[in-house]
This record gives structure tokens, sequence and C-alpha cells, in this order.
């Protein structure tokens, strides 16, 4: 059976500062990106209304359309949620952190310069994000990656910054340069 509060799920753009575009990166920039992230949100609602009436019983681990819209669910969310903490971290004056953050920092990495190498780092090897995030089991922060947006769940895990490495993120103000966009990102 179906959850019935399924049917009142929907999600809806957020409207960000950042997506006008600022230092270092381009007004078409962040409207191209925004685009995509309206995209995610239309493509979830879209899953989200199809799996109100997917025939259930057909479910199975190789293939059937549940496992697809499933899926395909996972993708859209992730990607929703990510650009949302994405666009959120974007302008402002740069710096080194501090408070709380700092203090994982200094925890875990020793030092904001040894966590900003590692993080950038991290960029340049990633296929697709990047994210700072707290181990709630360890209390450490972590820089990871994820390749697809259905593949880099962190269980148990709270990310606190999330730097899309996508080409879509970078390649029209840098082509493939993605190192300068790592550093603008980060000023």
């Amino acid at each position: 059976m179906l959850n019935p509060k399924l049917n009142n799920m929907n999600y809806e753009a957020k409207q960000f500062e950042s997506v006008s575009g600022f230092d270092g990166m381009s007004d078409r920039l962040m409207s191209e990106h925004y685009k995509l992230y309206e995209g995610y949100i239309k493509k979830a609602n879209e899953i989200m209304e199809k799996l109100r009436t997917v025939d259930r019983a057909t479910a199975n681990a190789t293939y059937s359309e549940l496992r697809a819209l499933k899926l395909g669910m996972s993708f859209a969310i992730d990607a929703i949620k990510g650009h949302e903490l994405f666009f959120e971290h974007l302008g402002g004056q740069g710096g080194q952190a501090d408070g709380v953050m700092a203090k994982l920092i200094e925890k875990s990495f020793g030092s904001f310069d040894a966590w900003l190498v590692d993080m950038k780092q991290t960029g340049i090897a990633a296929r697709g994000w990047v994210w700072s995030a707290v181990d709630l089991d360890t209390g450490n922060l972590l820089n990871v990656l994820g390749d697809g947006h259905d593949a880099f769940p962190i269980w148990n895990a709270t990310p606190l910054v999330a730097l899309d490495v996508y080409e879509h993120a970078y390649f029209i103000d840098y082509g493939i340069n993605r190192k300068e966009y790592i550093e603008t990102f980060f000023r």
C-alpha cells in the first residue's frame, strides 16, 4: 500500500541571492546552473507523481518500474538538496572558518590550511560533488566525494560544505580549468 503522505510531497525551487552572479562567476553561469536545479525539482515531482500509481507487486532488483523510479528519485532529490546547500554557500567575503566549523577543522585536519588543501584536491579528484561532512559517529570532519547524485550518501553524517564540481558548475566561465573555479568558490 502506498504511503498516504506521498500524496502531499512536492518540491519547490528556493530563491538564492547567489544565482545573480558575483565576482568570479558570471550571471550566465549562475543562471544556467539554477535552471539545472529547477529541472531536478521538476523531475523529482514527476517521479513522485508516478510513484503514487506504480505497480509495486512487480518490484524486482534487476529491473522494475519501481526500481527505476526509486533510483531516479534518489538522483533528483540528492541533486536538489546538494544544489540548495551549494547555492547557500556562494557570495559573502570568504575567509577562514570560525566557531564550530573552525573547531571541527582544527580537530580533524590540524589547521584551516590543511583542510582547504584537502578540500581543493578532493575537488580535483571528484567527478561530481565534494562534501565536507561531520561524521556523527566519530565527531570528525571528512572531505568526501561523490561521482553521481545517487551514489554518495554518507550515512549518519551531516554535510556542512558542498562543492559542485560537475562541469555544468564551471564550464561556461572556466572551460576545463576546474582548479581556478575551485579557487573562486573558496574566495
